[in-house]
């Protein structure tokens, strides 16, 4: 169930903690879509002193060129969370005495018509009524990279924009891969050194990697958005150098078409076997960018192209490379996952790759990518590209689960009560969990899913949580597989300073991504102790110190103090 910053806010009337993936309302057994926050009163005695009301999605008719967003109206933040200690180390946090800018007070947001979609933020559980947290696997990373080239231009991202799994996912945490079974699950836990008395609970799945070998054929559809608006060397000329990049990964037995829409609809090349690479280069090679958007017929085009190659046991994919606008024919976001729906059992799946900035359409490309059981990824620079379609290629072209779910049982003898970090438009419904008929995500090749919850402990001498995976085989079988994992109360660390380098700078995405997003769990919450945390767990790895990088950006830009004697990496 998506939930509003209305929504959250009401949930402070009922319980006094924030943390949790499911609502808020009462209800012994009853599931995440039973509980309705109208059930509770007003909202509007918020938002409190020191957290001024946002504006960040304008209700009033905006300029030519103002940005767009969709959003829940009437969203007010709630109550921001009691004053903290800083943890061992890293200076304290500034007295409420002194005056504090938070994200709110931020920047206007620059122009444009980008497109957005407000998932609200998970409130917090109380364990005795629902110990059930269920959700759908995301190894989408877009949130991320649009967040990473707005700091990089001197602005902060829309928070709407900022998704806390997509955060947590870019980055790569060294969980053991399985060698027999499809994934392995790890789970750990901490003090949160952010609120007093919570501790941050993380659950880790590692995809098994797929040797070139053990690999089946693959047979791809390029389809490229050629319309005006793809125009320019960060749209079209680095979607051709992406496409390069992805074709040069490709072996014997892989086959690809490549399709274009803009005005119209164009068959640039027919399924083309990879060992006639120079045909397939020579037609990215001629892409140009000019016209209006019809998308709707793009995607028509691209799936009867992917039937002419359809092979049940192979890797069948749609790669749709836009900037997610749509303005001709077909356009609506509903129009265009109708479309998709109505290939989805005939084993063709469909990933997105976003482009551009200013009249980005971030809601459309991950709606796409969700209805059609694939990944969703953003390519901001050429490196980038090489990151997506040359090191992690392997989880594009080689599907090693699919329908994935995790249902985490927390034990209400131990855990007072929970908050899912992340996963809002994820949520499936708990007793949907065994429900093999419900769509779910895929897993790829090596990857890896990250989720982390704030907890409240009531002990720590005993196991907090049983993880339970389902998921579907590649092919064949609509019967989903269930795995079991409990967590061993030996993974609980007394301190968080005695918590793995891993478990820790995940822990700061969090941090930055719960505070880009203004969620008002983290009103307190403070960049400069991020980016400290993120510096002692970045073990000199390029992209961690990327991140410290980028929140100290982000301090700057929210007026908030960033931190010093930090190793700063330049962000590419």
């Amino acid at each position: 169930m998506r939930r509003s910053r209305a929504a959250l806010s009401a949930c402070f009337v009922l319980v006094p903690l924030a943390a949790g993936l499911v609502g808020c309302g009462a209800g012994g057994t009853m599931d995440h879509a039973a509980r309705a926050p109208e059930a509770v009163a007003s909202t509007k005695d918020y938002p409190a002193a020191g957290y001024p009301e946002q504006q960040a999605y304008p209700q009033a008719p905006q300029p030519a060129g103002a940005p767009t967003y969709q959003v829940n109206p009437g969203a007010v933040p709630a109550p921001p969370a009691p004053p903290m200690p800083g943890i061992p180390g890293m200076p304290a946090p500034v007295a409420q005495s002194q005056p504090v800018a938070t994200i709110a007070g931020a920047p206007a947001e620059p122009t444009g018509t980008e497109h957005y979609q407000d998932h609200g933020v998970n409130p917090t559980v109380d364990t005795s009524k629902d110990r059930l947290s269920t959700f759908a696997i995301d190894v989408d990373t877009a949130s991320y990279t649009i967040s990473r080239r707005k700091l990089n231009e001197g602005t902060l991202p829309p928070f709407a924009s900022v998704r806390v799994e997509e955060y947590v996912n870019y980055f790569r945490y060294g969980y053991e891969a399985p060698t027999q079974k499809p994934f392995a699950v790890y789970t750990d836990a901490a003090p949160s050194p952010f609120t007093p008395g919570h501790h941050l609970l993380r659950v880790g799945l590692q995809g098994k990697k797929v040797q070139g070998a053990e690999r089946v054929p693959v047979h791809l559809v390029y389809l490229v958005d050629t319309s005006g608006s793809m125009g320019g060397a960060d749209r079209m000329e680095l979607a051709k150098k992406s496409l390069k990049v992805l074709t040069d990964k490709l072996q014997r037995g892989d086959t690809v078409a490549i399709c274009t829409y803009a005005g119209g609809v164009e068959k640039i090349l027919d399924p083309t076997s990879i060992e006639h690479k120079d045909r397939i280069l020579a037609a990215i090679e001629r892409l140009r960018a000019g016209g209006s958007t019809a998308m709707g017929d793009g995607l028509a085009m691209a799936y009867e192209l992917a039937k002419k190659t359809l092979v049940k046991t192979h890797v069948n994919r749609v790669v749709v490379l836009s900037d997610g606008d749509a303005n001709v024919g077909r356009a609506s976001q509903e129009e265009l996952k109708k479309i998709i729906h109505g290939h989805r059992g005939e084993g063709i799946t469909l990933s997105t790759v976003g482009f551009g900035s200013g009249n980005y359409k971030d809601a459309t490309m991950e709606a796409l990518a969700d209805s059609g059981d694939g990944n969703y990824s953003y390519i901001d620079s050429e490196e980038q590209s090489r990151r997506v379609f040359g090191e992690q290629v392997d989880g594009l072209l080689q599907v090693i689960a699919r329908d994935v779910k995790i249902q985490v049982e927390l034990d209400p003898s131990v855990v007072r009560t929970y908050r899912l970090l992340g996963y809002e438009n994820r949520d499936i419904k708990d007793r949907d969990f065994r429900n093999d008929k419900v769509d779910a995500g895929e897993v790829g090749s090596g990857h890896t899913v990250t989720a982390l919850y704030d907890v409240v402990l009531t002990r720590t001498d005993k196991s907090p949580v049983t993880v339970r995976v389902r998921h579907k085989t590649p092919t064949g079988s609509e019967r989903a597989e269930e795995s079991v994992f409990p967590m061993p109360a030996t993974s609980i660390a007394r301190t968080f300073e005695s918590a793995s380098a891993d478990f820790r700078f995940a822990t700061a995405v969090v941090g930055l991504a719960e505070v880009l997003r203004k969620s008002p769990l983290a009103a307190e919450w403070r960049l400069d102790q991020v980016a400290r945390i993120a510096n002692d767990a970045s073990q000199g790895r390029a992209e961690r110190l990327e991140l410290v990088g980028l929140v100290n950006k982000a301090a700057q830009l929210s007026g908030q103090r960033p931190a010093t004697n930090v190793g700063i990496a330049v962000a590419k």
